[in-house]
Order: structure tokens, then sequence, then C-alpha cells
């Protein structure tokens, strides 16, 4: 009797439960018009209306208590493209993880 093989992931895979926010802390422009409230914008060195984001880099329209976003029906069109569990999302958790240690 041969039992196949199985390999573990390495990682937990990520949903809303573990989610770190990690893509929070990214630069966001704004390229399409999705609602977002005007004093989550900045307008940028050259004329680009970006996401704001506060001093520690997170962006300003995190909760910082929960990490759900405040305007989620609002979110740029990146945010919504920014699939969670993507491979760019775990990079970024990868990323974020080693800059912590």
């Amino acid at each position: 009797m041969n039992i196949p093989a199985t390999t573990l992931p390495s990682e937990p895979a990520v949903t809303c439960a573990n989610c770190q926010a990690c893509c929070c802390r990214l630069e966001v422009m704004l390229i399409t018009e999705t609602g977002v409230p005007e004093r989550f914008i900045e307008t940028d060195q050259w004329g680009g209306r970006t996401m704001m984001r506060l001093d520690d880099g997170w962006c300003a329209a995190l909760n910082r208590d929960t990490l759900m976003c405040r305007i989620y029906a609002q979110r740029p069109l990146i945010c919504r493209e920014f699939a969670m569990g993507e491979e760019e999302c775990v990079k970024e958790r990868q990323a974020s993880h080693s800059a912590r240690t």
C-alpha cells in the first residue's frame, strides 16, 4: 500500500481573521474615481493623488483596532484588485515580517 506524500504549506492561508493588513502600508495612487472621501487624499509633489498615510506609514483609512478599511465601499481601484492571499499579498506579508525581525 502506497500513501502519497503531502507537503504542508509553510504559512497558514491568509484569511480575514489573520490578515495583517500589510498592503495598507503601500503607496496607493488614485487613478479612478471610486468616491474616496477627500480627507483621505493627498496630492504628491508631481500633482498625483494618493491615499493619505499616517506618520508611521499606515493608510489613514485603516481602522487600527480591527485592521479593516473604514471606507471599504469607496476604496481605491488598486485596493479592490489586491487579492487577499494571492502572490502579491504573500510577498508583502513576507517582506513585512522580514522587516520586523
